[in-house]
């Protein structure tokens, strides 16, 4: 293993991508730690002692590793990000023009990008300005529990004071879509995701200890012996796949012959890897971000009791049901049996015992179809299982529980992985095999 950490650091690329990846991701984690300016720095401090109770104020201060608590300037994390994908995504269905774009390969999917950041920004402000007001007014709905009622962040509150908050949150997620891209593009692995990755990760200690604070001994050892029976079947399913076998016909050009191969096509059995829960969790929590500025009463009395209490059977049934829709979305997104087929067909090749054109597509689809199924409850199972156990238990400092181990181990499966193919282009050998 040491003699593999060598060999990350042998190659210069490699190397470089590494460091800058790591020097992003410590950016993120200072600028996380930046209050916000005409912030009461104790009722910071109140807040942080008050929160541990649960809620959707401490599942989205999970997201952006303790900015939200610490009332930064990075307090939004990516989660408006996340949502302007997914809108941008669900729209691509029903605008021709959005469709148009992503066929035409980079050139569209710059476009694509381009109008995610607009939107991007249209969120932040909205969320920010509902935060905002949230934060001057005791939490009321948006902290999802009436002890943190009469904690005023904002003492001095004005329009000045209130637009430069607004301006300097909505910097802060323009700042974290810019490094994350910036990780994409010259670092290694998923930017976005390293992001998640790394918010996750710094709360987990903290989480952790809270759970033998509030269960003792007996439940924090089961909690933890439950972590770590999901983090063996998240390998296990992550690592699955169906291997659909292709054969390219042989022809003779000349005195030579060409083709006559054999290779295959990988469908993992989770095909969409942490996205759909990761789309799920930002859906649901949307609503808790903006219902503080909504005048309704009755609106905000049902998602105090659906939305924000993690452990009520509509929040529980409502996130499966999402996980599982999402997974099948991305993954008809990521993997088109059409177009698969078309590449096959253009290329000499066939499934054997399949013709080549649309009987392909079908089976393609009808395979894709038939292990998504298993892939996305397991994703499911693995979601709401813990909130479900924690409920019971009635430990509220633990409400993320598989959606970040899951986040965790994919997000560090998925960038190993990339650093295993660039050490073995480069004739190293890796860390998986």
């Amino acid at each position: 293993m040491l003699s593999r950490l060598r060999n990350m650091f042998r190659v210069t690329d490699l190397r470089n991508k590494i460091l800058f990846t790591i020097l992003v991701i410590a950016i993120y984690r200072f600028g996380s730690h930046i209050p916000l300016p005409y912030v009461d720095f104790e009722a910071i401090q109140a807040l942080q002692d008050r929160v541990k109770e649960g809620g959707a104020l401490e599942f989205l201060d999970l997201f952006s590793g303790g900015a939200l608590t610490n009332v930064a300037v990075f307090a939004l994390g990516i989660m408006p990000y996340i949502t302007s994908s997914i809108i941008m995504q669900l729209l691509a269905v029903v605008i021709p023009k959005l469709e148009e774009w992503q066929q035409q390969g980079q050139v569209g999917q710059k476009k694509i990008t381009q109008w995610t950041r607009y939107l991007t920004v249209a969120l932040a402000l909205m969320q920010s300005t509902g935060i905002v007001f949230a934060l001057h007014q005791g939490g009321g709905s948006f902290l999802g529990s009436q002890a943190l009622s009469g904690i005023d962040l904002i003492p001095k509150f004005s329009a000045p004071r209130v637009l430069l908050i607004v301006v300097t949150l909505t910097a802060g997620t323009a700042m974290i879509m810019w490094l994350g891209e910036l990780v994409t593009q010259r670092g290694i692995g998923n930017g976005m995701s390293l992001m998640i990755f790394a918010s996750v990760v710094s709360r987990l200690p903290a989480q952790g200890s809270q759970i033998f604070a509030e269960g003792g001994k007996l439940q924090g050892t089961a909690v933890v012996l439950m972590g770590v029976a999901m983090i063996v079947g998240i390998v296990f399913v992550e690592s699955g796949q169906r291997r659909i076998p292709v054969q390219f016909a042989k022809r003779v050009v000349g005195r030579r012959m060409y083709g006559g191969q054999s290779t295959y096509i990988p469908l993992k059995v989770n095909q969409s890897g942490v996205i759909p829960i990761i789309f799920a969790s930002s859906v649901l929590q949307f609503p808790a971000l903006i219902v503080g500025t909504l005048p309704w009463q009755g609106v905000k009395d049902w998602v105090n009791a659906n939305l924000i209490q993690q452990g009520s059977v509509f929040y529980i049934g409502a996130e499966a049901v999402l996980i599982i829709f999402f997974a099948y979305f991305y993954t008809a997104i990521a993997f088109n049996p059409a177009q698969q087929a078309d590449v096959i067909r253009k290329q000499g090749g066939f499934i054997p015992g399949i013709r080549p054109g649309p009987p392909t597509e079908r089976y393609l689809a009808q395979v894709l179809n038939r292990i998504t199924l298993p892939g996305s409850i397991f994703l499911a199972s693995i979601a709401v299982v813990p909130l479900v156990v924690f409920a019971v238990w009635n430990i509220a400092s633990f409400p993320f529980g598989g959606t970040a181990i899951l986040i965790t181990v994919g997000v560090a499966l998925e960038t190993m992985k990339q650093i295993d193919s660039q050490l073995m282009m480069r004739n190293y050998e890796g860390f998986l095999r």
